[in-house]
């Protein structure tokens, strides 16, 4: 198995990635005129749909690249390249064309399907997440690495559930600028962890680089 420090990145990255802090203002938007406890509801609801989909993207995803003749080096590169794009917006505080737009729906009926599009996919659970976790799935071929890598997920989207769950305070208490600065930091880890992937792979698609 991998030694624990790859899993310590890798939960690290996939954090930086979600970055739950740039939901929080579409989430408090979605939720306008919600009670706690629907708020509450509504977080838990969007943290199991980012589990499924990455628990999802980290089982099958070696069987889709297989199917689809890529290989995973490829997928490194490219993957490393929407990641570094994501860094980009992040940096400059820009709106990411890789995450969605989505008008405000406040009605009842609403609620919970939010909560899946567009908060969870593709707000959260978006191409830069699951080209990680694949990634990440391919790393090792030990018996207890997948089990590993899936706790790993389970844990980022219980931290994700605790920060949407607590958005309404962390709105008020950071502000604009403290949750721009966040967005920021976050940018900046990202765009080094992507440059390590695209590196990686193109090591493995050139050899002689390496």
């Amino acid at each position: 198995m991998e030694h624990w420090t790859e899993y310590t990145r890798f939960t690290t990255a996939l954090l930086v990635i979600l970055d739950p802090f740039i939901a929080i203002p579409l989430f408090l938007s979605l939720t306008h005129g919600q009670d706690g406890r629907q708020r509450r509801r509504i977080a838990f609801i969007t943290s199991v749909a980012v589990a499924v989909v990455l628990v999802l993207a980290a089982v099958f995803g070696d069987s889709l690249l297989a199917f689809m003749g890529t290989s995973l080096s490829s997928f490194r590169v490219g993957g490393g390249i929407v990641l570094l794009l994501m860094a980009l917006a992040m940096l400059r505080a820009e709106s990411d064309t890789l995450r969605t737009t989505y008008s405000e729906k406040k009605t009842a009926e609403e609620m919970s399907s939010v909560a899946v599009v567009p908060l969870a996919i593709p707000m959260l659970a978006g191409p830069g997440a699951i080209s990680t976790v694949i990634i990440q799935m391919q790393r090792s071929a030990l018996p207890l690495h997948p089990f590993v890598v899936i706790g790993c997920i389970l844990l980022v989207c219980f931290v994700l559930w605790m920060v949407l769950s607590l958005a309404m305070q962390i709105g008020n208490t950071l502000g604009n600028i403290g949750m721009s600065i966040i967005d920021r930091l976050f940018g900046l880890l990202l765009a080094a962890i992507s440059i390590e992937i695209i590196a990686n792979g193109l090591r493995g698609l050139f050899p002689a680089l390496g």
